[in-house]
């Protein structure tokens, strides 16, 4: 009986680890999957989701579209590039100079965002949109640290 006990248990602990596991894959997959996307249906994705959230109205949502479609292109047009890149042989690190061109580049381009969404939303729609960057840069940050933890334990 006790034997059977301890089968069933040790069955049933390898059943939830397999199914762990397989969570976290799918979720690594989702995000490849919506890069495989058009432009025009990330930027749709995306206008979709902050209407729902900040509850916009249609101008709001036209002009939203129109910063998420640029966005989306051009996010799919340097991955394009590093991909191209990548595969020729041709990526390298960059050195310090052009990672500070590139940080400038992209807090520059942080700043604009900042500014046409000020234009575009009221002031609470505002404050909750800063409210909700400010938890996905948090998110991403932990999601950073987990991945320093895991090659550290890889190594070992």
């Amino acid at each position: 009986m006790k034997r059977i006990l301890i089968i069933a248990l040790a069955l049933v602990s390898l059943q939830a680890i397999a199914q762990e596991k397989k969570g976290k894959q799918n979720k690594g997959n989702r995000g490849q999957e919506m890069m495989n996307l058009p432009a025009e249906d990330i930027a749709t994705i995306q206008t979709k989701k902050m209407t729902l959230f900040l509850d916009l109205n249609k101008s709001q949502q036209e002009k939203i579209q129109k910063i998420n479609l640029e966005n989306a292109t051009k996010r799919k047009e340097m991955m394009a590039e590093r991909k191209a890149k990548k595969e020729s042989g041709e990526a390298k690190k960059p050195t310090p100079e052009q990672r500070l061109e590139m940080e400038n580049a992209r807090l520059d381009h942080k700043i604009a965002m900042k500014a046409k969404m000020k234009d575009i939303l009221n002031e609470d729609q505002y404050v909750k949109w800063e409210k909700s960057l400010a938890k996905k840069g948090k998110k991403g940050k932990d999601r950073k640290k987990g991945m320093k933890k895991d090659s550290r334990k890889e190594k070992e």
